[in-house]
C-alpha cells in the first residue's frame, strides 16, 4: 500500500521553453521522488499506513513534521504535474465551468491572474500559490508555506486546490534564477485548464 511517484503524462521537454526539460528531470526524478520515499518512511508501521493522502493531510497537526513535509509534497507535485501540459493555453475556454466560476466568484481572469501571481511573487521563501474551491463551493487564491496546502487542518485557507504553482527555486531557479515574476507569466502558457475544470467540477 505503499505510496508511487506516479510517471510524468509528457516527456521532459514537452513543456519548453516555459518550463525547461532539465528542470523537469531533476524536480520529478530527485524531488518528487525523495517526497514519495522520505513519506513512505515516516509512514512505515504507524496506524496511518495504508491511508489515502488526503486523509493524512486532512489531520496532519496530529502528525509528525517528516509527515507533513513529505506528504505534502508528494500531494502537491501529483497535482502539479497533472494540471500542466505541452498542450495548455493561458485562460481557460469560454463556457466551460471554470471560466464561469472565475467570473462569478474573483472578478473575471484578468483579476484571477493579478492575485494569483501575487500570491505566488509574494511568498517569500519555498511554499505554492493556490486556486482552491472553499467549503461553500466558492472559489478562492492563496499560498501557503513550504510543502503546505488548503487541504490541511492546519491551513489558514480551507478548501480543495484544484490549481497549484510551486514556486520553490528548485521549480525554476535554473532556467530563470532569481527572476520569479518571470516564472509565474510562463506558468500561464502550460495549465491544463481541462484538468483544472475537471478538478473544479469534482470539488462541487
Amino acid at each position: 500500500m505503499a505510496f508511487e511517484l506516479p510517471a510524468l503524462p509528457y516527456a521532459f521537454d514537452a513543456l519548453e521553453p516555459n518550463i525547461d526539460a532539465r528542470t523537469m528531470e531533476i524536480h520529478h526524478g530527485k524531488h518528487h521522488a525523495a517526497y514519495t520515499n522520505n513519506l513512505n518512511a515516516a509512514l512505515a508501521g504507524t496506524e496511518n499506513e495504508g491511508k489515502a493522502i488526503e486523509d493524512i493531510l486532512a489531520n496532519i497537526s496530529k502528525l509528525s513534521p517528516a509527515i507533513r513535509n513529505n506528504g505534502g509534497g508528494y500531494y502537491n507535485h501529483n497535482l502539479f504535474w497533472t494540471i500542466m501540459s505541452p498542450d495548455g493555453s493561458p485562460t481557460p475556454a469560454e463556457g466551460t465551468a471554470i471560466h464561469a466560476a472565475i467570473t462569478a466568484d474573483l472578478g473575471g481572469f484578468d483579476n484571477f491572474k493579478k492575485e494569483f501571481s501575487a500570491a505566488g511573487a509574494t511568498r517569500f521563501g519555498s511554499g505554492w500559490a493556490w486556486l482552491s474551491v472553499g467549503a461553500d463551493g466558492k472559489l478562492f487564491v492563496c499560498s501557503s508555506p513550504n510543502q503546505d496546502n488548503p487541504l490541511m487542518d492546519v491551513a489558514e485557507k480551507k478548501g480543495t486546490p484544484i490549481l497549484g504553482m510551486d514556486v520553490w527555486e528548485h521549480a525554476y531557479y535554473l532556467n530563470y534564477q532569481n527572476r520569479r515574476p518571470d516564472y509565474i507569466e510562463a506558468f500561464y502558457n502550460v495549465i491544463n485548464w481541462e484538468e483544472v475544470n475537471k478538478r473544479y467540477l469534482a470539488a462541487k
